[in-house]
């Protein structure tokens, strides 16, 4: 339509030679038969209108129809009260698309879990430049005071700063009524507005509450240095972005409760397998090992000539014997009790002289680490040791560990046969619960035909 200045007709056969946005759309919604139509204003192509038909082709008489409807709006956009009216209509649209923009992107950070400094930063910058404004805050609000959150413009209160809500200014003054607040006139400010009028030049002020669980938990501030009020609308247009960092907030929270039960939960479940295991050890291990040894006293009691008796004592005690090993191994499995009394780098050495693989341990710390992080390691350790050597035809495996700023970083590599895919099986999933509870992250790299790391 735009090239030819001409009615155009796009049925569903045509669809086949056409491309771009329009005709993919088209093809999306399942388009039988589409018109356009030019809008020319004073000889311009100012736009253009369509019809589209989903079900049947539309009439042979379509085009002239829509052109007809289309010189309609030609002229009465052609009678508009003048074009002062009309630059101020796009100016609107303008301003309107660059704020939906900005809080698209604001929101898009809010949807992927950004960090909360870099939401708070990206809001004052965002709301900065959408509203024209020159100086734009995010204040925390608490008992103590407020925090400044990130900052845009205003170098007195940079991000991390104190601000005092016990003085006049627009943030207390958000805090105390809970709602927007408008200063139109600095003329009789005082306190810390009174600093902003004399040091900034501040003549106008506006400032919307944050708020979480029905509570204030912050305000966006901003100020400007232009004469007159600020706009009608700039409370509600401020609002919507307060709302994204209140459901950034929000989100946070409910992650941190999330990650903080699921830890509780697994804490909980090491502290049973502790239990078991030692109620294992020190219960019936050591009955079984107390029956071993009383048999042994017995066979050494017998007369001799009772070779019958001592061959049934023998497979007795050989019996209880592959019986106290075995708890020993499942004792081992359920928690191994050579990691609680000596720490990670023995029951890591236990795991590789058990490990029917080859196994190079390259420890780079001598400390103690947390028990819930000793055990994620040390399951993490076992679980690779294990894949390796059923699922990887592994013949060597290298486990390395370090500390740095009080953070684990655990690494296994094997020469295996590659292709491990941890969406496959319980026992990679649930390591992943377990280090993500912990706050870690686990990252498998698993090419096929190139070990796993």
């Amino acid at each position: 339509v735009f090239r030819t200045g001409r009615p155009v007709r796009v049925d569903r056969s045509d669809l086949e030679h056409v491309s771009g946005p329009m005709a993919d759309l088209l093809r999306e919604i399942g388009a039988v038969s589409n018109v356009g139509a030019p809008i020319v204003v004073e000889g311009k192509h100012w736009g253009f209108v369509t019809i589209t038909d989903t079900d049947q082709r539309l009439p042979a008489d379509a085009e002239t129809r829509l052109q007809k409807f289309a010189e309609l709006l030609a002229t009465a956009i052609a009678n508009a009260d003048s074009r002062a009216e009309l630059a101020a209509s796009e100016t609107r649209a303008r301003k309107l698309a660059d704020e939906q923009a900005a809080l698209r992107r604001v929101a898009t950070l809010v949807a992927r879990g950004a960090n909360a400094e870099e939401i708070f930063s990206a809001t004052a910058q965002e709301v900065a430049d959408v509203l024209g404004l020159h100086f734009v805050t995010v204040v925390r609000h608490d008992t103590d005071g407020g925090v400044v959150l990130s900052s845009a413009g205003v170098p007195l209160f940079p991000a991390g700063s104190r601000w005092p809500l016990d003085i006049p200014s627009l943030p207390a003054s958000v805090y105390t009524t809970g709602g927007p607040v408008r200063i139109d006139d600095f003329t009789d400010a005082e306190g810390l507005n009174a600093i902003a009028r004399d040091e900034a030049g501040v003549k106008s002020a506006v400032g919307v509450p944050i708020i979480v669980d029905g509570a204030v938990w912050a305000s966006i501030n901003t100020a400007s240095t232009q004469a007159g009020p600020y706009p009608a609308d700039a409370e509600e247009r401020l609002t919507r972005f307060a709302d994204l960092i209140a459901t950034a907030v929000s989100n946070a929270a409910m992650r941190d409760q999330l990650a903080a039960s699921r830890a509780r939960v697994i804490a909980a479940a090491d502290e049973s397998r502790r239990r078991i295991e030692r109620d294992l050890h020190d219960g019936a291990q050591q009955r079984l090992v107390t029956l071993a040894v009383a048999l042994r006293r017995a066979d050494a009691k017998l007369p001799a000539g009772a070779d019958e008796l001592r061959r049934d004592l023998t497979r007795v005690a050989e019996g209880l014997t592959t019986a106290i090993d075995e708890l020993r191994e499942l004792s081992r499995g359920i928690h191994p009790s050579i990691l609680t009394e000596g720490g990670l780098s023995p029951a890591l050495k236990a795991l590789g002289r058990r490990s029917p693989v080859r196994v190079k341990l390259d420890m780079g710390f001598e400390q103690r680490l947390s028990d819930h992080v000793e055990v994620a390691a040390y399951y993490t350790v076992s679980e690779a040791l294990t894949n390796a050597s059923k699922h990887a035809s592994a013949t060597r495996v290298w486990v390395s560990l370090r500390v740095e700023d009080d953070v684990l970083l655990l690494s296994i590599r094997d020469d295996g046969v590659g292709g491990a895919d941890s969406s496959r099986g319980s026992g990679l999933t649930g390591l992943r619960d377990r280090i993500e509870a912990l706050g870690g992250r686990i990252q498998i790299e698993s090419p096929s035909g190139s070990g796993t790391l």
